[in-house]
């Protein structure tokens, strides 16, 4: 029976908190809807399940019907432990998605807030959240094109969503260790603060707090972006010491497809360089023809999957396809295009990676499997997309390639055991994707 249950508000979220706990030894599934997971078999072989209730961009009160109803089918399941899955730049309606989860369990349960991921460069000092040395608001998701961040302080940021109290627990306190972190976070509830935020700038820090919670006999919901929770679960004993599930080193056969949804200057700079090894192929897609619908969006997808199906047809296939739609020529304004066709938010956004998940289904349905070693996704909406049309609604996480970058194998459908990588557009350096290509190479040949 699974013990641990998360709710993240987006796939690639879902798949960065599993892959730390299968990396423990947890065998780890992640659904891409709650009805996905309330229909699923065998769930209790899992340890921990995951559901994506994909409510980042969502107005306050949808995101909040939908993980209020994950909870619920979570606590059905038996779980007995819960995480709200948080975005690293905390990005949504966290606060009240905070109040979903919490309105759905124990009236004395506790959310402790804990917005650190240290191996990504993403840490918390004194409410801060800084990325690698740099403020939050002064890196590229204040201007993401859908869920912009324009607060920097945490505690302030929940404060104006959640209708709960919100508490600090500071630095200074945290480096003093667990013992005296327990004290201030009982101090703060004290206060009537239910949800409290821990400032954390190492991964010892997170384990100081996961020990403080343990030691309080509270309950608690992780709030998090994976490594609090991972914590959590090994001081409870419900996992093992977290360590890489690394198949061993075999010969490539067939060719990695990747669909680049992610239009930030981190995600170009990646793919130039993939594309400097010339058995790698770009093959760009018009974003317009896609946002436009209609015949021309068809045409525009039937031209991409032709040109790689001419290219996996011959006597050598490349090593990887590229597909992308936003990192040649001008940068679109998607908002803007939104509102020239009069569409409701995100829908531009929303063709483009429906235009990309149908070029790849399109592309697997003509040639032979084996002629294709692996998926590769950047950007949550793209990966959700791909999968949903290939009939894929749940992964298998199973490592990662580096922190936020999470590889797994497809469960269901004619896919069933495919590997993919889903990495998000802000993470990773300018050899990345050429090293998820190499990963997904050794995981094709895993037995």
């Amino acid at each position: 029976m699974p013990l641990i249950g998360a709710v993240s508000d987006d796939l690639t979220g879902a798949t960065t908190t599993g892959v730390l706990l299968a990396r423990s030894k947890a065998r780890t599934a992640v659904f891409f809807n709650v009805e996905a997971a309330a229909k699923a078999d065998k769930v209790d072989e899992l340890d921990v399940i995951i559901i994506s209730s994909n409510s980042r961009p969502l107005p306050a009160n949808e995101a909040y019907s939908k993980v209020k109803e994950a909870t619920g089918a979570l606590k059905n399941m038996g779980v007995k432990y819960f995480q709200k899955r948080t975005d690293t730049t905390m990005r949504g309606g966290i606060g009240v998605e905070i109040d979903a989860m919490l309105d759905e369990l124990d009236q004395d349960t506790v959310a402790v807030v804990v917005p650190a991921m240290p191996q990504s460069r993403r840490i918390l000092v004194g409410g801060f959240s800084l990325i690698d040395g740099v403020a939050l608001i002064n890196t590229p998701v204040a201007q993401d094109v859908r869920t912009p961040v324009k607060e920097n302080y945490i505690p302030r940021l929940l404060a104006r969503q959640t209708r709960r109290k919100v508490g600090l627990v500071p630095l200074d306190v945290v480096l003093k260790g667990d013992e005296t972190i327990a004290e201030e976070m009982k101090k703060v509830r004290d206060q009537g603060c239910t949800v409290i935020v821990v400032d954390a700038i190492t991964l010892e820090d997170v384990d100081n707090i996961a020990q403080a919670c343990i030691s309080l006999k509270w309950k608690v919901v992780s709030v998090d972006p994976g490594p609090f929770t991972s914590k959590l679960a090994y001081h409870r004993d419900l996992i093992g010491i977290e360590e890489p599930n690394l198949p061993p080193k075999a010969g490539e056969r067939g060719t990695v497809l990747i669909a680049a949804g992610s239009a930030t200057p981190v995600t170009k700079k990646q793919m130039e360089v993939l594309c400097e090894d010339k058995r790698h192929v770009r093959i760009s897609v018009d974003p317009v023809a896609l946002i436009d619908g209609g015949a021309g969006a068809m045409a525009e997808v039937g031209k991409a999957v032709q040109k790689a199906v001419e290219l996996l047809s011959a006597g050598t296939a490349p090593r990887a396809i590229l597909f992308e739609t936003a990192l040649h020529g001008e940068l679109l304004n998607l908002d803007e295009e939104d509102a020239k066709r009069h569409y409701a938010g995100g829908m531009s956004a929303d063709r483009i990676n429906a235009g990309l998940g149908t070029i790849i289904s399109h592309v697997l349905e003509q040639v032979e499997r084996e002629k294709i070693a692996g998926l590769y996704t950047t950007g949550g909406d793209t990966m959700v997309n791909v999968c949903r049309q290939l009939g894929v609604e749940c992964l298998e996480v199973l490592d990662y390639v580096i922190p936020q970058t999470d590889i797994g194998r497809l469960i269901g459908s004619a896919y069933s055991g495919l590997p993919i990588v889903g990495k998000g557009g802000l993470t990773g350096n300018d050899n990345t994707a050429c090293d998820i290509v190499e990963r997904l190479f050794r995981e094709a040949a895993r037995k």
